[in-house]
């Protein structure tokens, strides 16, 4: 019995050695493997409810896909760089990525406001199916290409009320010479039927709006809103939101650093992209409806809608700004204008 065992226990041994050396060079080969640590920019304030949060989501779910290889530290507005200037900390490397609405770079590349909400254009859904499945996503890099940025999809906050304002809007007349907070091609709606836009970050807007420096502001909803208390400076409170029916939010990302970084780790940035856009949408879309019960029930807010004479002024103040950006712009800027517009008939 034991001179037979004795080759048994030999296997047995010799198995476990291998095994061990197998375990070894797995571990090894772990260890070996190059980790990185990267940096966001924000135009939103630190951990800011919704836009706020999402970024540091990001980070963490980065962190436990890629068991700790890439992390990535999140920084609010301010805190690095200004809110605004963070396509720019992208494209020049201080920043590997960047979490804002690409309608802020307007300056840089007018056509970016396609990417992040057009008044009386698509909905949340709708763009995302155009940036998956319509070719947008495709444009939209193509777009960033002379500023060496990629860009993902990495949020929703889905449609906005009309904003808030310290008096009553009862015709379009009463928009000439309202200072607003509002960016994008909202806000050059509003500027062609007489309002003064004004581009400010979330956390100057109560302070201006205490102060009389702003006659009216919308920002991202009711969630968001309710959070930044203007309920307590401003008497009235508008909607639909007809400038931002269904707004994109985007992470930028240094293209050479993107192009360093390995493919498995690309691809966990990818789907914690896409994990992030979907939970974001269905985030707002919850907390929206919470806050604006609260708005109404237990703040009491003066909440009325937009007549319908402003929605059709506004409507065709739309048409003429949009219409003017795409047929005047670059033909890079018309062919996004020609898509946008396609696919925009057809999903409607």
């Amino acid at each position: 019995m034991k001179a037979k065992a004795l080759p048994v226990a030999i296997a047995m041994t010799t198995a476990l050695s291998a095994s061990l050396l197998v375990v070894s060079s797995f571990d090894n080969q772990a260890q070996a493997q190059e980790t990185f640590r990267w940096k966001m920019v924000t135009s939103w304030p630190k951990n800011f409810p919704g836009v706020g949060q999402g970024p540091e989501r990001l980070s963490q779910l980065v962190e436990e896909m890629s068991d700790g290889r890439l992390t990535i530290e999140v920084f609010g507005a301010g805190q690095l760089v200004p809110g605004f200037e963070v396509f720019d900390a992208v494209a020049d490397g201080t920043a590997e990525l960047g979490h804002s609405a690409s309608y802020y770079w307007k300056g840089k590349a007018p056509a970016a406001q396609f990417f992040a909400a057009v008044p009386f254009g698509m909905n949340a859904q709708e763009m995302n199916a155009w940036l998956s499945y319509g070719g947008g996503m495709e444009l939209w890099n193509e777009l960033y290409d002379e500023f060496g940025v990629d860009v993902l999809a990495a949020g929703s906050s889905g449609v906005q009320m009309g904003g808030w304002y310290n008096r009553e809007i009862k015709a379009i007349e009463d928009f000439k010479g309202l200072k607003i907070r509002i960016p994008g091609l909202g806000g050059e709606v509003l500027k062609r039927i007489g309002a003064v836009p004004v581009s400010l970050p979330g956390t100057k807007i109560f302070s201006s709006l205490q102060s009389g420096a702003l006659d009216a502001t919308e920002w991202a909803g009711p969630w968001n809103d309710l959070s930044l208390g203007f309920y307590k400076v401003a008497k009235y409170y508008y909607y639909p939101g007809f400038h931002e029916p269904g707004t994109a939010i985007s992470a930028g990302v240094n293209r050479k650093l993107w192009d360093s970084l390995e493919e498995d780790l690309k691809a966990v940035v990818s789907q914690a992209m896409a994990a992030e856009n979907a939970y974001s949408r269905a985030e707002f879309s919850a907390r929206n409806a919470e806050a604006l019960f609260t708005l109404r029930q237990i703040h009491k807010d003066d909440i009325r809608r937009f007549s319908n004479g402003i929605l059709k002024a506004v409507g065709e103040a739309s048409g003429a700004v949009i219409g003017a950006l795409g047929t005047g712009g670059d033909d890079l800027t018309r062919k996004i204008y020609e898509d946008f517009r396609k696919f925009r008939s057809r999903a409607l």
